[in-house]
């Protein structure tokens, strides 16, 4: 199939989804084309034990998708800077501290439990797994979803605060995790002999500093031009062009896309709207952006759906998924409960946020580009895979599902 094969199948399938869903499940957006894609991925495998050829060029151009690039290099640019343009800037201002608390000192506190649980859990099966491996899936499994946050959360009525802070997290933490988990794969690959630690502190620096740098860079670049002029048409594509072309910088740079991209949208959703549009412009690019973000969003996770049929099942990693699941989730509740009771006195939330933090951390995307983006010859790429697939999963439609009644028992009917 062609590229533009490929993406008409893609849109065609997620408006879809999207239809059947709206029309018969009445289930969030994500959720619903997740499951459908999911749904449609078991069907072929099924069939496909019954008459292989029919539908083997089904899963052959699955098999085929790079799933990790597809997300990384391109949907996740779009997703991260439509959700910041439109994040309340002066409620993630008023909570920047537990904001910025919670996107790095947490998933540098999970990285390191995830690691532990996952070495045990190993043991206990008999499997021997350096540590440094476990790290790596600790990197790629600790960072909250943003695309899945934002498309849930906003539906579940949560206190303003708690929504502010596991969206302000969401969309920084994911960035941070790409940093780590590129720091660690890069220690795996060259040798942790052959890495010091200014080697470590460099990279981090470039990846984690230069995105936000760029992101800067990015978003007063965005001002400047729309301030010069007022044509909403114009204005629309200088922002799409700002995303495609900062992100291609990104990756020349070697610097954090992700990061750039978060910190561009909310200069222009916020400066940028406040001091360079008219009224009107505003409302287009709103407009737009929110449109880009429901295909983007709807692209991804009939993905994620369909991507299901290239997983290598293996009863070990599937017994190990199933045990990791509730350990994870204690383990995101310590990732958040540890730097919280350490900094209480300076933030201004309470432990009934920490819970909805806790269960409201969902897994999407990013975690299973992360996962694939491993070599093929990364001996614990395939159970890293089927252990995070089971997560996103659990995530998705367990987690996803409840949050609301999860909000209604913390906060008692709020």
């Amino acid at each position: 199939m062609t590229i533009y094969q490929i993406i008409t199948t893609l849109v065609v399938l997620s408006a879809s989804f999207a239809y059947i869903n709206k029309r018969f499940l009445h289930l969030p957006i994500t959720i619903g084309l997740m499951l459908l894609g999911t749904v449609l991925s078991i069907i072929v495998l099924i069939y496909n034990q019954y008459n292989p050829a029919s539908l083997s060029p089904i899963k052959t151009v699955v098999d085929g998708l790079d799933f990790s690039k597809i997300v990384l290099e391109i949907l996740l640019s779009f997703l991260l800077f439509a959700g910041a343009l439109h994040t309340d800037y002066d409620a993630l201002r008023d909570n920047k501290r537990s904001v910025i608390i919670f996107a790095f000192v947490s998933v540098l506190v999970s990285t390191f439990v995830v690691a532990g649980i996952l070495l045990g859990i190993c043991t206990l099966f008999g499997l021997q797994i350096n540590f440094l491996y476990c790290l790596l899936f600790g990197a790629l499994i600790s960072p909250t979803d943003p695309i899945a946050v934002l498309g849930i959360l906003t539906k579940a009525n949560a206190p303003k605060k708690a929504e502010i802070n596991i969206v302000g997290e969401s969309l920084f933490n994911d960035g941070i995790g790409v940093v780590i988990f590129i720091t660690f794969l890069s220690i795996i690959n060259k040798g942790v002999s052959e890495v010091s630690v200014w080697d470590i502190l460099k990279l981090f620096l470039q990846e984690a500093v230069g995105g936000v740098v760029l992101g800067l860079f990015l978003g007063y670049i965005i001002f400047l031009l729309l301030r010069s002029i007022d044509d909403y048409e114009t204005e629309i594509i200088i922002t799409l062009a700002a995303v495609m072309g900062g992100t291609w910088l990104a990756q020349s740079l070697h610097t954090s896309g992700p990061l750039a991209m978060v910190v561009a949208g909310l200069m222009t959703g916020h400066k940028s709207k406040l001091e360079a549009m008219s009224d009107r412009t505003r409302l287009y690019i709103d407009k737009f952006w929110h449109l880009i973000d429901v295909l983007m969003n709807a692209i991804l996770f009939v993905l994620i759906g369909l991507k299901f049929l290239s997983i290598e099942f293996n009863l070990t990693h599937l017994f190990i998924g199933l045990i990791a699941l509730p350990l994870l989730i204690f383990a995101r509740y310590l990732s958040l409960i540890i730097p919280y009771t350490i900094s209480k006195r300076w933030l201004d939330i309470n432990k009934k946020t920490i819970l909805l933090m806790t269960w409201g951390g969902l897994r999407g995307g990013l975690s299973i580009a992360m996962a694939l983006s491993l070599s093929n010859s990364f001996e614990q790429k395939n159970m890293f895979v089927l252990i995070t697939y089971i997560v996103v999963m659990f995530s998705i439609f367990v987690q996803g599902l409840t949050i609301e009644k999860v909000v209604r028992r913390i906060y008692g009917g709020v």
